[in-house]
C-alpha cells in the first residue's frame, strides 16, 4: 500500500486548448516527480474531441457547421472514439502515479467508472457497466434499480471514460453528464455507439447538481476508490495563460 496524496482543483469552465497543455504540462512534472498527484475537475466549453482510434465518419456535423454553433473540434491523445464535452459535463482529470501498487489499466479504468456510479448513486439513479462498451450506463425504463446489461430494456449513457498512461503515470480521465445539452451528441457518434442513447442526471431526475456541486463529491469518491486521502481541494480561477503556474509547473 502507498500513500497517496490528492490535491483536487476545481478550474471552472474552461476551452478544451488550454487544459489539455497544462494536462500535459503536468504529466510531464509528475513523471518526473516535480509534483504530488492532481485532480483537475471542471467543464469545458462546448467541443468534440477525438481520440487516438477516432473515426471521421463519427463526427456527423461539418467542421463548419460546429464552428457555426461555437464547437470547437480538437485532437487528443486519449484513448478511445468520439466524444462531446460541454457546459453541464463534470470533468475529471486525475494526473497521479498507479506504481508501484496500482499498476494495471483495466483496474484503473474500473475505478473512474466505480467513482461514476457512485456518484450518480448520491442522488437517487443506480448505475452500471455494459461489458461491450466501456462506461456508465443507466436503464431509463428502470432509473432507480440497474437491472444488468442484459436485461436493461433503454440504456443510456451518462459517463464515459478515455485515459492515457505513460510510464504509469495517467492523463485525461472522465466525463460525468449532470446537467448536460444530450442534444449536443446528435452531432456525434458517441464513443463510436450507435444502438443507444446519452443522458444526464438532469434529463433523469430533473433538477440535478451541477459541475461545481459534483466537483467536491467526486474528488472524494475518487481518492476513496484508490485509496488515497484528500490533501486538499481548491478553486483556482487565474486566467488560462497563468494557469501552470498556479499548479506549480
Amino acid at each position: 500500500m502507498t500513500d497517496r496524496n490528492v490535491r483536487a482543483v476545481w478550474l471552472g469552465r474552461r476551452r478544451y486548448e488550454p487544459v489539455h497543455r497544462l494536462q500535459q504540462a503536468l504529466h510531464e512534472a509528475r513523471k518526473l516527480d516535480t509534483v504530488g498527484d492532481v485532480l483537475l475537475l471542471l467543464e469545458h466549453e462546448a467541443v468534440i474531441t477525438l481520440g487516438k482510434s477516432a473515426k471521421e465518419e463519427n463526427v456527423l456535423a461539418s467542421a463548419e457547421a460546429l464552428a457555426a454553433r461555437g464547437i470547437e473540434l480538437c485532437a487528443t491523445g486519449r484513448g478511445g472514439d468520439v466524444t462531446y464535452h460541454g457546459p453541464g459535463q463534470l470533468v475529471g482529470y486525475p494526473i497521479i502515479s498507479l506504481a508501484p501498487d496500482r499498476c494495471d489499466v483495466r483496474r484503473y479504468v474500473r475505478d473512474l467508472l466505480e467513482v461514476m456510479i457512485q456518484l450518480a448513486a448520491t442522488q437517487g439513479v443506480s448505475a452500471g457497466r455494459i461489458e461491450r462498451h466501456v462506461g456508465v450506463w443507466v436503464d431509463r425504463a428502470s432509473m432507480k434499480q440497474w437491472p444488468g446489461e442484459e436485461l436493461a430494456r433503454d440504456p443510456a449513457k451518462l459517463g464515459a471514460v478515455g485515459v492515457r498512461i505513460s510510464k504509469w503515470v495517467t492523463m485525461h480521465g472522465f466525463a460525468f453528464n449532470a446537467q448536460t445539452d444530450v442534444d449536443a451528441f446528435g452531432l456525434i457518434v458517441p464513443c463510436g455507439i450507435r444502438e443507444y442513447g446519452v443522458t444526464s442526471l438532469r434529463a433523469l431526475i430533473g433538477e440535478s447538481p451541477g459541475p461545481e456541486q459534483l466537483a467536491l463529491p467526486a474528488a472524494e469518491l475518487l481518492c476513496a476508490q484508490i485509496g488515497a486521502k484528500l490533501e486538499r481541494f481548491e478553486a483556482v480561477t487565474v486566467a488560462d495563460e497563468d494557469l501552470p503556474a498556479a499548479l506549480g509547473v
